[in-house]
């Protein structure tokens, strides 16, 4: 049986963080991953990260904006903690030889990113995740404490008997073995569920595994209803279109060439939050001033050639490729699409759950930073902070306690599992045509604008979606990159997360942040403030609630 003092589960920016952290601090430690570290969804991220490191900006300000940004719903105790050690995450990126873009005079450039009062996001061109994560990778690898398994499928967290967490079940992809790992202390760190709409930016591996396997042994969910659409995506493909265009100066139009965000945020334009914007843009389509392919013109021509060379080198050949439109030369069309997911597991400022030794950081995690909406550029900020900061507690917490000896049954329960799932006949749904209907589902019912009608029938869709799914039809019997059995597996993980989403934004009787209901239009402060969780609770799920932890910042009207 493979042992480690600490287990990492997923390889992105937030596991590889915690996985050098609690090696830092001592630990052994076991990092896994189903897909090749340096493929883990944190690639897409191309904005850039916020830190308040220039002189005449502050961690308060970062802090204020990101409050703000979060329709009051952040935790603001967390989100000081963030603030105040983004600029020492960022300079030991800096020092470990992420070649952030400097200015003519050779210091850290910045550009502007939408919510924030100054300009504090730093950034590699429009590769920012993917050069980060490159080089933390290049850190593991200088580690003799830090194993890596990679392309190993993790199926099942595991528990002693007093409900401490022992370890996880996990399949080798290359061979289909299932392999039981012993672990004093695992952090979750799996990434956010995005494909549980269509179309998304994400990746196809955001299938909500950790959430889904933290809810399954009674760890509560934060939040969850707070999914987030970004403003600039490709119709139909949802291909991200980088925020930093708008930070580099892009305008957006409607069919009548009208710069529409005049109305509905003055003062910050196309640089108010992703969800004003995101709201903006469906209206003008809901109303009939979009094109007729459902969509609006981000105009990118307003920014010098050279520079959209120099800083958006990749959204050159996203448009050129997927859109067959010269960015340089005329407008893109685009439209909001699904993009990240504020809630998650509730965790503290430490990454701790309620399941004495788990841990999550990352987008599967909810600390709660970003509340009702996330700033742009605070992600990596989040993965990287709050990885660090669960490896390093996990590694102290668990130094000097023996390796847990989990039950061998929960392996063998879970092999006769996974062999009923293969063993069944092809006569079912496929996991394709499960998973398309859910996406379109999420997409029509639990996206920009929300009621109580559709949310119902949502929740009725996603419940026949968890039966039908208990039964699908699975052609592969191999055991070499079965990847039909892994579908089935992830489909069941992404059903559980569609049903806490769509039973917390029925829940929530107001419109704060990300969640706009059609028929609750207003925010209401006096009854909605608040955190709403979701725990398992047999076969309905339980909801209660947790005060949303103020320290300085009173709620006020949200404007741009």
């Amino acid at each position: 049986m493979p042992h480690h003092d600490v287990l990492v589960i997923g390889a992105g920016l937030a596991g590889q963080r915690a996985a050098l952290a609690a090696a830092e601090h001592g630990a052994s430690v076991g990092i896994i991953s189903k897909v090749h570290p340096v493929r883990s969804h944190s690639n897409a991220a191309q904005g850039g990260i916020n830190a308040a490191l220039r002189a005449e900006d502050s961690w308060e300000s970062h802090a204020f904006d990101t409050i703000k940004g979060s329709d009051y719903l952040g935790d603001q105790d967390a989100i000081e903690v963030m603030c105040k050690e983004a600029p020492g995450e960022l300079l030991d990126l800096e020092h470990l030889g992420v070649t952030f873009h400097r200015d003519e005079q050779g210091r850290l450039g910045t550009r502007a990113f939408g919510g924030a009062s100054a300009a504090r996001t730093y950034y590699v061109a429009d590769i920012t995740g993917q050069a980060i994560l490159h080089v933390l990778y290049e850190q593991l690898m200088k580690h003799s404490e830090v194993h890596r398994y990679e392309e190993w499928f993790t199926t099942a967290l595991v528990q002693d008997d007093a409900g401490r967490i022992a370890g996880a079940i996990t399949r080798n992809i290359r061979d289909g073995s299932l392999e039981l790992f012993a672990a004093k202390a695992v952090i979750l760190a799996s990434g956010g569920n995005g494909q549980l709409y269509d179309p998304t930016t994400n990746a196809l591996i955001c299938t909500g595994d950790g959430i889904a396997m933290a809810y399954r042994i009674g760890a509560p969910l934060m939040d969850m209803e707070m999914i987030q659409y970004h403003p600039t995506t490709l119709a139909g493909l949802g291909l991200l279109i980088t925020e930093g265009a708008r930070g580099e100066g892009a305008h957006l139009y409607n069919a009548q060439g009208e710069r529409f965000m005049e109305k509905y945020a003055p003062n910050k334009m196309e640089l108010a939050s992703r969800d004003v914007v995101s709201r903006a843009e469906q209206t003008e389509i809901n109303e009939g001033r979009g094109f007729p392919d459902g969509t609006v013109a981000l105009d990118i021509t307003v920014v010098p050639r050279k520079r959209i060379h120099e800083a958006l080198r990749e959204i050159v050949n996203v448009g050129r490729d997927f859109a067959g439109v010269d960015i340089t030369s005329e407008p893109i069309h685009i439209k909001p699409g699904n993009h990240y997911t504020m809630g998650g597991i509730r965790t503290d400022v430490d990454g701790r759950t309620s399941i004495p030794g788990l841990y999550a950081a990352g987008e599967c995690a909810c600390v709660s930073v970003h509340g009702g909406n996330r700033l742009g550029a605070n992600s990596l900020l989040d993965t990287l902070v709050f990885g660090r900061r669960s490896g390093k507690h996990a590694a102290q917490a668990v130094h000097g306690q023996p390796i847990p000896e989990p039950s061998r049954a929960q392996l063998d329960d879970e092999e006769r599992r996974i062999a009923a799932v293969v063993g069944r006949d092809g006569n079912g749904r496929r996991v394709s045509e499960i998973k398309a209907e859910l996406g379109q589902t999420m997409d029509r019912y639990v996206a920009v604008f929300r009621d109580e009608d559709g949310l119902r029938q949502a929740l009725e869709i996603v419940r026949r979606l968890k039966d039908e799914a208990q039964d699908v039809g699975i052609d592969d019997k191999g055991s070499v990159f079965n990847q039909d059995v892994l579908g089935a597996l992830e489909l069941q993980f992404m059903l559980d997360n569609a049903e806490a989403i769509v039973i917390s934004a029925i829940e929530r009787k107001e419109s704060r942040g990300a969640q706009y209901r059609t028929d609750f239009p207003e925010r209401n402060d006096e009854d909605w403030l608040k955190h709403i969780n979701v725990s398992a609770n047999g076969s309905e799920p339980e909801i209660s609630y947790s005060e949303v932890t103020m320290t300085q910042w009173e709620p006020q009207e949200r404007t741009y």
